[in-house]
């Protein structure tokens, strides 16, 4: 029996044809891709150049223009040369295949209905002998277009990747911050709360309920890029309140911060400077130390302070791994965010303004 022919669905034009009859990206933005991705201003140095190159043209061959139609071809060379701006404007602000090819057709169109009128009110040797300047001035502008259009979706899918890229680094950069829920500080807690369980000791419970407040204030971390400021402080209330149950009365703390501020921030962060506030400043001494966290409004921002009375920062010191993990999320997230350390005499005190 003879094979019957597969069905290989519709036929579709090459690839080349359609380039020839209807050119440019299929790449189509959203409104906010966009407004993502599509802030970059128009460069007004190409409308200097072309404007500079059409008047030097001009004024080269002007000697061979009939002198009654200089200004009128003056003129519709600087209106041409307008017109093909105001289309590159617009291809620019929407880089589509549809407005590139709605271009380039209305133009042709618009030649041909200035050209006709010329050939038939007696203008037909000069219409001729100025076709091929015409042709060719046409091919460079829509060349120009064309060349515009696919650079702008380039340069737009550039930006996109570009910030995909930045969102991809900050959500790890996210992860990696509550990954740092130290290994040694989950170990330890629960080995307190195992001793005192076993042995009956009345810190057990409280321990438990802070370290299951602190567990559930923590796990959204994996999930948010920003949290509150309230939600961030009810991680670092349960963290400090876990501390001073297994550091005893070597660590006392105050939180003065309100709770109806607005402001956000990237999860994790105010708790890191707890952290290094507690291992530079409080355990290194016997005696333990008071940690301070405040918040105040000023004007439209907020300023939050963690300070210690501990022994200081060394005149050398660099930021660790933490804190260097710290700046580099708050400059992704929150560009307008600042984050100082300085010395306390005594102690250290971090300044997080948002």
């Amino acid at each position: 029996m003879a094979s019957e022919p597969i069905n290989k669905g519709p036929r579709r034009f090459p690839d080349w044809l359609r380039w020839l009859f209807y050119p440019g990206s299929q790449r189509v933005f959203t409104a906010q891709e966009m407004a993502r991705a599509g802030e970059r201003p128009w460069p007004y140095g190409i409308d200097h150049y072309v404007y500079g190159n059409a008047v030097f043209l001009m004024a080269i061959f002007t000697h061979e223009m009939p002198r009654g139609m200089r200004p009128v071809i003056w003129s519709g060379v600087l209106l041409t040369a307008w017109a093909a701006l105001a289309t590159a404007h617009a291809l620019w602000r929407s880089p589509t295949r549809k407005r590139l090819n709605l271009a380039c057709y209305a133009a042709a169109v618009l030649i041909a209905l200035v050209t006709l009128p010329l050939i038939k009110t007696g203008w037909r040797d000069e219409v001729v002998s100025g076709t091929p300047l015409l042709l060719a001035v046409l091919t460079a502008v829509l060349s120009a277009w064309w060349i515009l259009t696919i650079y702008r979706v380039d340069q737009i899918e550039a930006r996109l990747r570009e910030l995909a890229e930045q969102d991809a680094a900050l959500r790890l950069s996210t992860r990696l911050a509550a990954a740092q829920i130290q290994p040694h500080f989950l170990f330890n807690t629960l080995a307190s709360l195992q001793h005192w369980v076993d042995t009956g000791d009345a810190r057990a419970a409280p321990l438990l309920r802070d370290f299951t407040g602190y567990l559930r204030a923590t796990l959204p971390m994996f999930d948010r890029e920003l949290q509150p400021v309230a939600d961030e402080m009810e991680m670092v209330r349960r963290y400090l309140a876990i501390m001073q149950a297994r550091l005893g009365a070597r660590l006392n703390f105050s939180i003065d911060v309100p709770t109806d501020v607005d402001m956000q921030l990237p999860p994790g962060i105010v708790l890191t400077l707890v952290e290094n506030a507690i291992a530079h400043g409080i355990e290194p001494q016997l005696s333990g130390g008071h940690i301070a966290i405040a918040g105040r409004r000023d004007g439209d921002r907020f300023v939050l302070t963690v300070r210690d009375d501990g022994p200081g920062p060394a005149p050398d010191s660099t930021d660790g791994v933490g804190l260097a993990n710290t700046r580099r999320r708050l400059a992704q997230a929150c560009p307008d965010c600042t984050l100082t350390l300085a010395d306390a005499a005594p102690g250290c005190i971090a300044t997080l303004t948002l």
